[in-house]
């Protein structure tokens, strides 16, 4: 029977899953469409503009762009699930073979950032929840406060202005400089911007939760007793608190990852840093619809999938969350 139910539980989860990516595909499909613009312009250039009326006509059927809108969901559709995403109107190529090339960029910059994150929040957390309301807690709060309010492409704007056009320390675009694309210092000065603003942008939110959750650790019945036993502050901060805040801290992990990957996708735009984000924002301006599709649904999975990864790992670590959602039964008199 425990089989059971977990087996429906996930199986409920993996229809929903389904479900989202499903609905997110259409949607995005038919705003793209219905969006202004000519996609021609995309894939011709100026050339379009010169064309007869009997012409776009031949070329919007070639590319499949004057049927129903339903009939080119459809085509779309069953293509998609054979593996076939169609050709780049703005790069004529592959739409997987232009992604893949921008992937590793984005995975880069998103990945350290992930990975710096939530070791800073940690310690950041931790070192104000141990001089809870002293003067280094009331300041942190303060200045993460005020830095978590300032939007990302503001701070990324000033922080160009700064060190790359006042100070010139910085380069202020790009993944590396050109003809050192193999140059690892170099790369890694192309990274140091945009890092400060994903990391510092969501640095102090999630510290804060962190910071909060240890408190409402330390202030748990058990602690008391550790207390009346003698153990010291760090004993228990860092032996018991820290431990059990641990599942709540990885399902924050999980449920950060959209958070992270939109911050990711605006800085890369800012700081024209060739990646994922700044390849939407060129599909999007280009109308170049099967790229668009892709990038779309590949970020929208990600973001369903961690979201959902994240709740799994919160009703996992407090059953009590599915008991409120299951529907409760009510015996007949």
């Amino acid at each position: 029977m425990r089989f059971r139910s977990g087996a429906a539980y996930y199986l409920k989860k993996l229809a929903a899953f389904a479900l989202s990516v499903f609905v997110l595909s259409a949607a995005v499909f038919a705003l793209s469409r219905l969006a202004p613009g000519d996609p021609l312009v995309s894939y011709y250039g100026e050339r379009a503009e010169k064309m007869s009326p009997q012409e776009r006509e031949r070329t919007m059927e070639r590319l499949g762009l004057n049927a129903p809108l339903h009939v080119q969901y459809v085509r779309w559709l069953q293509g998609a699930l054979r593996g076939e995403m169609g050709i780049s109107f703005k790069y004529k190529q592959d739409v997987l073979e232009v992604i893949a090339l921008r992937l590793p960029n984005t995975l880069l910059l998103g990945g350290i950032g992930f990975v710096l994150l939530f070791v800073l929040s940690l310690l950041l957390g931790v070192l104000c929840a141990w001089h809870e309301d002293g003067p280094l807690d009331r300041v942190v709060c303060r200045a993460g406060t005020v830095l978590s309010c300032i939007p990302e492409f503001w701070l990324s704007l000033l922080l160009i202005l700064i060190f790359c056009v006042t100070l010139k320390w910085l380069p202020s675009s790009g993944a590396y400089t050109i003809g050192r694309a193999g140059d690892v210092l170099d790369r890694a000065r192309h990274l140091i911007l945009p890092l400060v603003v994903v990391v510092g942008s969501h640095l102090w939110y999630y510290a804060y939760m962190i910071r909060n959750k240890l408190l409402e650790e330390a202030r748990a019945d058990y602690v008391l007793l550790l207390r009346a036993k003698g153990l010291r502050k760090r004993a228990i901060v860092f032996g018991h608190c820290l431990r059990g805040i641990l599942p709540s801290y990885l399902s924050l992990m999980a449920i950060s990852v959209p958070h992270v990957m939109g911050g990711t996708y605006i800085v890369e735009t800012v700081f024209s840093y060739p990646g994922l984000g700044t390849l939407t924002y060129e599909s999007a301006r280009y109308h170049d619809y099967n790229t668009l599709m892709v990038l779309c649904l590949l970020t929208g999975v990600t973001v369903i999938f961690c979201n959902m990864l994240g709740q799994v790992l919160s009703e996992r670590v407090d059953p009590r969350i599915r008991r409120e959602e299951a529907p409760v039964e009510v015996n007949a008199p």
